[in-house]
């Protein structure tokens, strides 16, 4: 099987870049950083939402608080996923969630199902006085009625391909946003 073809759509000062913008629009939106949470969606959602917390705080901001949720068991898919997920540990801020300003991280906006499903599992957690939806990459192609209310980078994406965010953390190397699509397709 040939490789799949890759080019570059965020370098890492690109990246750097988004976040940075990312973090002004979080403030601007929620009328500052106090009380604002900001909780990634496993996996590279909880890094996205470390290094915006981050930015927040170095630009002259409170730090907010941030968390991760695992939105395994509340996929609408998970009979497809297997009989044994992997469920990991959502992690959200001593004193919850109720009356702040919540905000989702992702890495990648495509169908609107996983925000859906974070949104079913925070319910069970509380009630946020506000919730919005901050991602790096908005791809297109939703299949329900979402969308981000802070993008890091809008793209048109050829069917069949696909963005992959690459985190230090967890995949080595540098951060980064590649589009790869099969051979095939190019």
């Amino acid at each position: 099987m040939a490789e799949p073809q890759r080019r570059s759509l965020m370098d890492p000062p690109e990246v750097d870049r988004a976040l940075a913008r990312m973090a002004e629009e979080i403030v601007a939106l929620t009328g500052g950083s106090a009380g604002v949470v900001l909780v990634g969606i496993e996996r590279r959602g909880v890094q996205l939402a470390q290094r915006i917390a981050e930015a927040i705080a170095g630009a002259g901001g409170e730090a907010p608080l941030t968390g991760s949720l695992d939105i395994t068991l509340y996929r609408d898919d998970l009979m497809t996923v297997g009989p044994r997920p992997v469920v990991g540990q959502t992690r959200l801020p001593t004193g919850g969630i109720d009356g702040r300003h919540l905000v989702i991280v992702d890495d990648v906006l495509y169908t609107g199902r996983t925000v859906r499903a974070a949104l079913d599992e925070l319910a069970d957690f509380g009630r946020p006085a506000r919730i919005l939806l901050a991602v790096l990459v908005d791809r297109g192609g939703r299949e329900l009625p979402i969308q981000a209310d802070v993008v890091g980078s809008r793209v048109d994406v050829p069917q069949g391909a696909v963005v992959e965010v690459k985190v230090p953390e967890i995949d080595g190397g540098d951060w980064g946003v590649d589009l790869m699509w099969p051979e095939a397709a190019a």
